[in-house]
């Protein structure tokens, strides 16, 4: 229980509608159990029962898919801002407020989701909706996560144990004989215990070493870097004999294009992660928000369609929103069931009475007035049904 976990209930109009919420408010407030809010369904499309109940299998559904790929698109968002990732929060949005406050405030979107549609319409369009987001946040990932794998890959070689790293930023000409039809100058990794080997032995792993041609480049906290010049025909077998003592020659040739095409390659791979930041944060930004909306558009419709499944025609119930209190939350439990135990008599005495068959129930709790939990918490992203 915390601040992102909400109660969407509702309950049958007494005289009118507003007595009901008059009578829960008063309950809630009297006893400081839960704030509260009227929650703002319009008169949808009623349909027929078998519409209905059928409909409220496929919304259930519908409310998962929707919930998944708001999560899917908030956790991808938090992956991409990186070191930036306290700035989370405050790009999760929905219509430019924070995920409360359009909770509390809900108004149905008449232009997005037009109620002259029929219900099952508009889960259709929310369901659509979600997957051309869902398809195009799986090929922008896809193309972003290859980027940043790639230019990560090639810092990760610039950085590293001398035995994996790129060696380009290390060493230079002067390190080298260049342009020898006979000698060749190799790059040879040597642990730090073996080093007053090296310095013994190197001379004599094979003929036609340059005597004193050994000069160290680097080192890290394990190796250092030598550099051995000799004739080529002998280089096999001085790779051959310096694995033998642990020295570790590095398949390495001083280029100074290649050399400088890796570093313009990462600088290139850099910039076009830059580049595509920005866009790909306002893209997800964005669509976090229709994802959210979408999704609190299906829990309305599903609170309709409940509604009129448990409390009949004509259409007259109150949709409420309720934020549970660790402390007094079986407290405001108990009193919602004083309050409407009259609607359903066993449920009133029973946390999870039977759910009735063939009204399309989906839920695991079943109460006499309808309810819906929902957890807004998108970067603990605790799971909701």
């Amino acid at each position: 229980m915390n601040v992102y976990e909400y109660w969407i209930i509702s309950a049958p109009g007494d005289k009118t509608c507003q007595q009901t919420w008059d009578r829960l408010s008063q309950a809630t407030s009297k006893q400081q159990l839960s704030p509260a809010w009227k929650f703002h369904i319009p008169d949808l499309k009623v349909g027929t029962l078998d519409q209905l109940v059928g409909l409220s299998d496929d919304l259930a559904k519908v409310d998962i898919y929707c919930e998944q790929v708001t999560r899917k698109v908030a956790n991808y968002l938090s992956d991409v801002l990186e070191d930036q990732r306290e700035k989370l929060l405050e790009n999760l949005v929905a219509n430019g407020m924070d995920l409360a406050t359009y909770l509390t405030r809900f108004q149905w979107d008449m232009a997005k989701y037009p109620i002259k549609q029929s219900l099952k319409n508009l889960s259709d369009i929310i369901g659509k909706q979600i997957g051309q987001i869902e398809s195009d946040l799986k090929n922008k990932s896809q193309g972003y996560n290859q980027l940043k794998t790639s230019l990560q890959t090639m810092e990760k070689r610039q950085g590293g144990n001398l035995l994996t790293r790129n060696l380009g930023d290390l060493v230079k000409a002067e390190h080298f004989v260049l342009n020898s039809e006979y000698l060749v100058t190799l790059v040879v990794v040597v642990p730090h215990p073996q080093l007053n080997d090296w310095h013994n032995k190197y001379e004599s792993l094979t003929d036609k070493i340059v005597p004193r041609s050994s000069q160290m480049i680097f080192q890290d906290a394990e190796n250092a870097l030598m550099t051995v010049t000799m004739f080529q025909r002998v280089v096999d077998e001085f790779k051959h004999k310096a694995r033998e003592n642990k020295f570790v020659v590095r398949d390495f040739v001083y280029n100074p294009e290649e050399l400088q095409a890796g570093k313009d390659e990462i600088t290139k791979l850099a910039t076009d992660k830059k580049k595509q930041f920005g866009p790909l944060v306002r893209w997800l930004k964005v669509n976090f928000s229709e994802c959210y909306i979408a999704w609190i558009h299906v829990k309305a419709m599903r609170v309709f369609v409940e509604s009129v499944l448990r409390f009949g025609l004509p259409v007259n119930f109150q949709g409420m929103l309720l934020m549970p209190q660790k402390k007094t939350s079986k407290k405001l439990r108990d009193t919602l069931n004083q309050l409407y135990s009259h609607l359903d008599a066993a449920a009133g005495s029973s946390q999870e009475a039977d759910v009735p068959t063939g009204l399309g129930f989906g839920q695991a709790e079943y109460y006499p007035y309808v309810y819906f939990k929902i957890n807004i918490d998108m970067i603990g992203n605790q799971s909701v049904m």
